[in-house]
């Protein structure tokens, strides 16, 4: 097969696409797929940034805007919650629309936010229009799950944890450079300038749909299908990955957007100091996410997600310790771990999610293009809904902030919660993925006893 380009469609359309072709991949396939993906991660990275703003925002909120610490989490948990909730209609769009031209659609619409935040930003503004500015950031995580579906198609099984790995990290650098240019505001103008950070990406928003309308391409092959839909609904698969996702994905967005605020409010520190310290995480998590993706290519998506859950209860631990103790430098050690391991675990899991849907496939009796296609359909149809639910334990992670903080004034229950998350993760991976002798869900789950599944 070959990537053709039909002049009956507006736009630019292939209308024929087998990356499990090794012949096409390497004749085309490879070099359209790689060339989507930059201009993809282009685009998420500005819709992760733009997502992410109210967790620079609040930094330069001083007394003079009359929000205690409460309102200003409840702030990021409404972005966070809009953002979980438009992933779900984001993943169907791509098939609907094309991914070429929704990306462009989804990048244009960042800049209903970022005018927004333009207008409203500064003393004297009612509570109310921040949570509605804020809620409007949340278009930028929809930009996630339609990315991800998007280049989930472009890519062969072999190399999709290391394209979605790195399609997803490239975009979650997004939160630590949005906290990067917010530090830079603070350290130059001050913290009464936040219209200076937020001026900066109307410019960037442009750029990304220009060159996203120029360099990339819809796949006519990918079609909304509404029996994926559904039976991606059904399978248990689906919900059992996406309550992993919440302990991956979740902690990484939630922390993102509360560690300049627990920083401010637990440790004393100034809008400064805070935003100095608040990027590093962020950072290093998604930096890691495409190894966490590669690993998973080479040793299984389970096997990378049961270690990196494991370790990740243990830095909840170490934050715990740090937290009661108020120390700052064993509480950055072990908060930063944790944006480390989520990163990993990012990754890892969402290899997990094509391998399993094309197991089933070879377990049903399917081979060659016909399970890779059907993995390609289910995956494409549950990536939305497993974005969605695991955003939503960014929301959850703040809400538990919040309690922690207006009950006792410290963050140490809050982690002693998500200790206890982890724990429960590590237990369901084990136990639906890797336990021996193999449970009844093995022949999908990537069990040792079937070599074809080992990707899982």
């Amino acid at each position: 097969m070959t990537g053709t380009t039909a002049p009956r469609r507006r736009g630019r359309w292939i209308e024929e696409w087998d990356p499990e072709d090794e012949t096409f991949w390497k004749r085309t396939g490879e070099r359209t797929a790689r060339r989507n993906l930059l201009w993809s991660v282009l685009s998420e990275h500005i819709g992760f940034s733009i997502w992410s703003l109210w967790s620079v925002m609040v930094l330069f909120m001083g007394p003079q805007y009359g929000i205690d610490p409460a309102g200003k989490f409840f702030l990021i948990a409404t972005a966070t919650f809009v953002g979980a909730l438009v992933r779900v209609p984001y993943t169907f769009a791509v098939a609907r629309f094309g991914g070429r031209n929704w990306t462009v659609f989804s990048a244009l619409m960042l800049l209903a936010p970022t005018a927004a935040a333009i207008a409203v930003m500064e003393p004297g503004t009612s509570y109310g229009t921040f949570l509605l500015v804020a809620a409007l950031t949340g278009v930028g995580g929809g930009n996630f799950a339609s990315s991800m579906t998007n280049i989930n198609a472009f890519f062969p099984l072999r190399k999709k944890g290391w394209a979605l790995g790195l399609n997803a990290g490239g975009g979650n650098i997004g939160v630590p450079v949005v906290q990067l240019a917010g530090l830079l505001v603070i350290a130059t103008a001050g913290a009464g300038h936040p219209r200076l950070l937020l001026a900066a990406y109307l410019p960037l928003i442009v750029l990304a749909a220009v060159l996203a309308a120029v360099r990339m391409d819809n796949l006519a092959p990918v079609r909304n299908d509404t029996g994926a839909v559904r039976e991606a609904l059904r399978d248990a698969h689906t919900w059992i990955m996406a309550f992993l996702y919440i302990g991956t994905f979740g902690s990484f967005i939630g922390y993102s957007f509360a560690f300049g605020l627990v920083l401010q409010t637990q440790f004393g520190r100034t809008p400064l100091q805070a935003a100095s310290l608040t990027f590093i995480g962020p950072l290093l998590g998604s930096l890691i996410r495409p190894v966490g993706g590669a690993l998973a290519d080479r040793f299984g998506g389970a096997r990378i997600t049961l270690g990196t859950f494991t370790a990740m209860a243990a830095a909840a631990g170490v934050v715990v310790l740090a937290s009661q103790r108020s120390s700052l430098p064993v509480f950055l050690v072990g908060f930063v771990a944790l944006f480390v391991l989520s990163g990993l675990g990012n990754g890892s899991t969402y290899k997990m999610i094509p391998g399993i849907f094309q197991a089933k496939a070879l377990a049903r009796g399917m081979s060659g293009e016909a399970a890779a296609a059907y993995g390609r359909r289910l995956s494409g149809a549950s990536m939305g809904l497993i974005g969605a639910v695991g955003a939503l334990g960014g929301l959850g992670i703040n809400l538990v902030f919040r309690e922690a903080f207006l009950s006792s004034g410290s963050g140490t229950a809050a982690f002693v919660t998500f200790l206890g998350f982890y724990a429960l993760c590590c237990a369901v991976t084990w136990a639906v993925y890797l336990r021996r002798p193999a449970p009844a869900v093995a022949p999908v789950a990537g069990a040792e006893a079937k070599p074809q599944l080992t990707s899982v």
